[in-house]
């Protein structure tokens, strides 16, 4: 990287990195330091009448230069305590070096250090560590995006949400709060382990590439295998997988993974997703929601501390038992229209002409119908843990049909918050009527409906060996983590969320400035100067150029040889042709 490609700050920064290794200190040294205490733990156990030693590490936040003394703060994985500087007890010697340069002028902002001292009150009664040894251990070439007040408003906060996505490393850094909500995602997932492991169900792996996108009605990733000179598909479910698993013995399988589908993003979705699926023999759907109530209280008591969540100003609890209602009853008690025994031509009447569905299109047979009416004019509704259960056969190609109402089966839906949290059924183990299932479906793809199951012969295959009877849910673990912790955006709660490339600057190339007669090191110069493109010079003055280009030259005391205004007049020229 060129140096006039850096901020002032930048440029500051690693003429002080320099100046560090020409004094004999390794900025990034290769040496254990034994650190003994964190910020938090030197806070808890602090004792007026003990003088501890603590050995701690992390980043400076704030520098406060007083003199022969200083105060900074440095932040570590569990907090941030105020350190005590003095130039005499940091340098008993008569080299002050460490205290007057390296502390005061050459350490900055972000840089990560090591201290040895030990811990005390200060007379404003502030716990904090009288540094006694002060260690460079990773100079930060960039500055934080530190937040500052004056007047009461705040400058330079990092609050854009592209941006704290994109760097998620500095949002951890600076904004508060941010680190809380990941170690709570990772109590989620511990906790759901932890759960399954109690009841005697094992953990497995399922490929992530696969020949058939299955498990799932969704558009799916397509990648090229090139030892296998073939497409393969990105998962967009695990379920055919760990029923072959239950086909094989197991008394209980899940997984906890990542799941593709090539879809839209939005505030609730995104393409890239972690997802958790389970499959127990000899169980049903009403086993299933009882197992499924006491695991999300369990979830909810870990990582709050109660069985209730403050979100987007409503109170949600996820004490058991939860409400239950069939789909069908709760479309005809939101819209008027009893659906039952409708065929797929009249459903859809009822859709696009009378309810008015803008989304609904000839491709969609009679279940996406359903599922459109039900997301237009129910799902929202269910702000409390609610099971939606019993959904029309069209809708479930991968369910059990009901046992005592013909044309449904025995799946349900948990709604949360608006939103569906869970997706579960007692599995459908006939290899007969799964196979004609599925031949269903692929009709709806004749039709061009893009998000139809694909035939799984080998998962057929399976099926005819014999599984038992067998409940299978489905978690999104994103969305889970949205709603024990209150964020409003899945971006919120993954740490590295999937995001358009960043976008660049347009420049002209070193090459096509060469071809104008201009040597590469003054391309630089021209783009500090602001001339990203060759067109960006072709109305400007030759002498007037040389001028803005040779205080550059100077300020930053390139010592290039400049440029003649006759030879700036010739790019100037090539610019206009």
């Amino acid at each position: 990287m060129n140096i006039l490609e850096l901020s002032e700050q930048e440029i500051g920064r690693r003429q002080s990195l320099q100046e560090l290794r020409n004094m004999g200190i390794d900025p990034y040294p290769a040496a254990e330091f034994p650190v003994n205490a964190t910020s938090e733990d030197i806070k808890a156990n602090f004792k007026d009448d003990e003088k501890r030693e603590v050995t701690i590490a992390g980043r400076l936040m704030t520098k406060r230069i007083m003199g022969k003394a200083s105060f900074a703060e440095l932040q570590d994985g569990k907090g941030r305590i105020q350190l005590y500087i003095s130039r005499d007890d940091l340098c008993p010697g008569e080299d002050k070096d460490l205290y007057n340069k390296v502390f005061k002028k050459l350490m900055d902002i972000g840089d990560i250090v090591g201290v040895k001292g030990y811990a005390f009150r200060t007379q404003m009664g502030e716990i904090s560590v009288h540094v006694e040894e002060l260690t460079m251990l990773s100079k930060s070439l960039k500055p934080l995006p530190i937040v500052k007040y004056k007047d009461g408003v705040a400058y330079d906060k990092f609050d854009d949400p592209e941006m704290r996505a994109r760097q998620r490393y500095v949002d951890l850094v600076v904004n508060d709060g941010v680190k809380e909500t990941f170690i709570k995602r990772a109590t989620v997932l511990r906790t759901m382990r932890d759960f399954f492991d109690k009841h005697g169900y094992t953990e497995v792996e399922t490929p992530i590439l696969q020949n058939i996108p299955g498990g799932a009605s969704a558009r799916p990733f397509i990648t090229h295998f090139n030892a296998l000179d073939t497409d393969m598909y990105m998962r967009i479910a695990t379920e055919l997988y760990l029923k072959r698993l239950i086909v094989g013995g197991f008394d209980g399988v899940y997984e906890i993974g990542k799941n593709f589908r090539n879809e839209g993003m939005d505030k609730f979705h995104n393409p890239e997703f972690t997802c958790m699926e389970l499959y127990v023999p000899y169980k049903d759907y009403n086993w299933m929601m009882k197992f499924t109530e006491k695991l999300l209280e369990t979830i909810c008591v870990a990582v709050n501390g109660t069985d209730e969540v403050e979100y987007q100003g409503k109170t949600i609890s996820y004490k058991a038992p939860f409400k239950r209602i069939p789909i069908l009853d709760a479309i005809k008690e939101k819209t008027g229209y009893d659906l039952n025994g409708l065929s797929e031509e009249e459903i859809r009447d009822i859709a696009l002409n009378k309810l008015k569905i803008e989304t609904v299109d000839e491709t969609a047979g009679k279940g996406k119908l359903i599922d459109e009416i039900f997301g237009e004019y129910c799902e929202g509704t269910f702000i409390q843990p609610t099971f939606i259960i019993d959904y029309p056969v069209e809708m479930s190609p991968l369910t059990k049909m009901h046992r005592s109402k013909p044309g449904l089966t025995e799946r349900f839906e948990l709604m949360v918050n608006g939103k569906e949290l869970a997706n579960a059924y007692s599995e459908l183990n006939d290899p007969i009527d799964q196979e004609q299932r599925f031949i269903d479906q692929m009709k709806l793809a004749d039709k061009g409906d893009d998000e139809a199951m694909v035939i799984d012969h080998d998962f057929l295959r399976a099926l005819q060996y014999g599984m038992p009877p067998t409940s299978g849910i489905g978690i999104g673990i994103d969305r889970l983590v949205m709603l024990v912790t209150g964020k409003e955006n899945i971006q919120e709660v993954m740490p590295f969320p999937q995001l358009k490339p960043e976008a660049k600057m347009p420049q002209s190339t070193v090459k096509e400035w060469a071809e104008l007669g201009v040597e590469e090191n003054w391309v630089y110069v021209l783009r500090k100067a602001g001339f990203n493109l060759i067109s960006d010079i072709k109305d400007q003055k030759a002498q007037g150029l040389q001028q803005k280009l040779g205080d550059i030259n100077k300020k930053y005391k390139l010592g290039y040889e400049k440029p003649s205004v006759e030879e700036i007049q010739k790019w100037i020229d090539g610019a206009k042709a």
